[in-house]
């Protein structure tokens, strides 16, 4: 499977009770195929899976099935402390009839590159599926180092990597000495630096509700080459992505974007609690800003 172009994480929809708003689900699965991104991931980090049973995870990866069909790729996250509920998740994502699964580490519990491998590879043998790693030692505590990833490489499903790390040296590693692993930007600040090092596809959260000014950076950069152009993009993202890290209010400030677009978002499940109203201005004004001068960028001839 080739990866390229825009994956979005999407959000899970709540309710003010808590309980996920499926209707809402529906409705957000729609706004992202009718944007055009070239896939779809559920059962992301943004979506919120840490803080949902598995049956809801279920039902929300056969939900969205149902709702994209074929119209744009799906791909189901497996990611999870237990390697049983990981492979229930790689099992679904097959028997739905899903594009790919994405393969995280294991919080916590902290395995050797060997022991991570044997993970993934146990979880590769429940779906058969194409897979996309996930590299995000921020919240896993490990690394998918070199022993992990040629381990891992025995299996030809394993065939992109969304490197997360924030290490740019990662990426030239990635980039050097694996090349036959598909290598996605999931930094969004070093989106500009991973499509010069020949990334084709960006995972980006931000794209649950600014998917048109995400996709313009990629056409500019990966798509067309015209770095001159990236940069000026990147410039105008930048602010939008110091607001979506700062103070650990990422799934917040992703929600609350798609409420300005109309759409039904709700609260994040607890521990995460709503933004604060000055944080809303915040975002709120720094999207205006963005849109405003990428589409002056993009009008121009």
């Amino acid at each position: 499977m080739k990866f390229e172009g825009i994956y979005t994480p999407v959000i899970t929809p709540h309710k003010d009770d808590g309980s996920i708003d499926r209707d809402a689900f529906c409705a957000m699965v729609e706004y992202l195929v009718a944007a055009g991104v070239q896939g779809i991931i559920n059962g992301g980090s943004t979506g919120e899976y840490y803080a949902q049973p598995m049956e809801e995870r279920i039902e929300l990866a056969a939900l969205a099935k149902q709702v994209i069909g074929k119209r744009t790729a799906l791909i189901i996250g497996t990611g999870a402390i237990r390697l049983p509920d990981s492979i229930t998740m790689a099992e679904t994502a097959a028997k739905i009839g899903a594009d790919a699964i994405l393969v995280g580490s294991p919080p916590y519990a902290v395995p050797t590159e060997q022991e991570n491998a044997l993970n993934a590879l146990a979880i590769d043998r429940a779906a058969d599926l194409p897979i996309m790693l996930y590299n995000y030692p921020g919240r896993m505590c490990i690394n998918m180092g070199e022993e992990f990833l040629d381990r891992v490489g025995r299996s030809q499903n394993f065939c992109a990597i969304k490197e997360s790390s924030g290490d740019i040296n990662r990426v030239h590693l990635l980039a050097r000495d694996y090349p036959h692993i598909q290598m996605s930007c999931g930094m969004d600040d070093q989106a500009l630096e991973f499509f010069a090092w020949g990334a084709r596809s960006w995972v980006c959260g931000g794209s649950n509700f600014l998917p048109a000014e995400h996709a313009a950076l990629y056409r500019a950069c990966a798509v067309r080459g015209d770095f001159n152009k990236g940069r000026r993009i990147m410039s105008a993202l930048l602010p939008l992505m110091r607001v979506l890290e700062q103070g650990g209010k990422f799934v917040q400030c992703i929600k609350h974007g798609c409420e300005m677009n109309g759409l039904r978002a709700g609260p994040p499940r607890p521990p995460l609690k709503p933004l604060i109203k000055d944080d809303k201005r915040q975002l709120e004004q720094t999207v205006r800003v963005l849109k405003r001068t990428i589409a002056d960028i993009e009008a121009e001839a």
